[in-house]
């Protein structure tokens, strides 16, 4: 047998023994969230995800569904709105669960994950209705008083504005609101998020975020909040505050993005999707 006959053989042999070098995927991972029932909570560049992997990822994804997405983590599209996201968090931890302890298929899973999601949908809505009702008038002022829209009383009635709670986070209470209708009612320059201390018009030990950003965006909204909140109740200008707080917010992306260059590659699997679940035996 010639050189290149046998070298054609191997190569031949080699093809048809599925032998192949992994394909690996940079630049998917954005934002860690923390751990939740067990899992890590990635929020992930969606863009890419579809460009590169799946082109019909929307939303979130799970191991069950998606083979691509590791195990022991739940993938957040980071195109997702913060007002979206706890509903697709517990969409995805939900989808996974039945998916992986009863063998439901994906179909049943994701019917039973949307029902979960109205059921938060209307539970939020009712919590926040009930918050506004409670609420005094407040001034539509700034920390240096300025009335951005003329023409409004010197106290308005908050209508329409809370969206989701979040709870309390180190001493307030952290909400996302329709940031469209904070400008369009209360103050035009209303941007991203704003706190008790910085904005007349959120009441006393509150937290605003905007629920037009993305859900990568919301952690660094709270904490810069709290820090300029803290820093002005103890006494600081908005302008000194506001530094510290963004010098705060700069740091912790510098860890964000150590964190992230130490996360294991992604190493693409011949298939993409699943199905049908597939039984974990620590789910039984």
């Amino acid at each position: 047998m010639s050189k290149i006959k046998y070298l054609a053989f191997i190569l031949l042999c080699i093809s048809f023994s599925g032998c192949h070098r992994p394909v690996k995927i940079n630049g998917i991972y954005r934002f860690f969230a923390g751990k939740k029932n067990g899992y890590e909570i990635w929020v992930v560049d969606g863009y890419k995800t579809r460009h590169k992997i799946y082109q019909s990822f929307l939303y979130g994804g799970n191991e069950q569904r998606y083979l691509f997405n590791p195990k022991g983590e739940i993938w957040i599209d980071h195109a997702v709105s913060c007002e979206e996201y706890e509903l697709t968090l517990a969409h995805e931890l939900n989808e996974r669960h039945l998916m992986a302890k009863y063998g439901w298929t994906y179909d049943r899973s994701h019917d039973s994950s949307l029902a979960i999601e109205v059921v938060m949908r209307r539970t939020f809505d009712s919590v926040c209705r009930r918050h506004e009702a409670s609420l005094p008038k407040v001034s539509p002022t700034d920390y240096n008083n300025t009335r951005e829209i003329r023409d409004l009383p010197d106290s308005v009635s908050i209508r329409g504005i809370y969206r989701v709670p979040l709870g309390m986070r180190n001493g307030a209470n952290v909400w996302i609101v329709d940031g469209y209708m904070v400008r369009k009612t209360i103050y035009p320059d209303f941007g991203f998020s704003g706190n008790d201390q910085t904005y007349h018009f959120i009441p006393a030990g509150e937290i605003w975020i905007d629920g037009q950003i993305s859900c990568e965006e919301t952690e660094y909204s709270i904490a810069e909040e709290q820090i300029e909140r803290n820093a002005m109740k103890a006494g600081k200008n908005f302008s000194d505050a506001y530094s510290l707080a963004i010098d705060d917010n700069t740091r912790r992306r510098d860890l964000m993005e150590t964190l992230i260059r130490k996360h294991p590659p992604l190493i693409l699997p011949d298939s993409t999707t699943r199905y049908a679940g597939e039984i974990d035996p620590q789910e039984k």
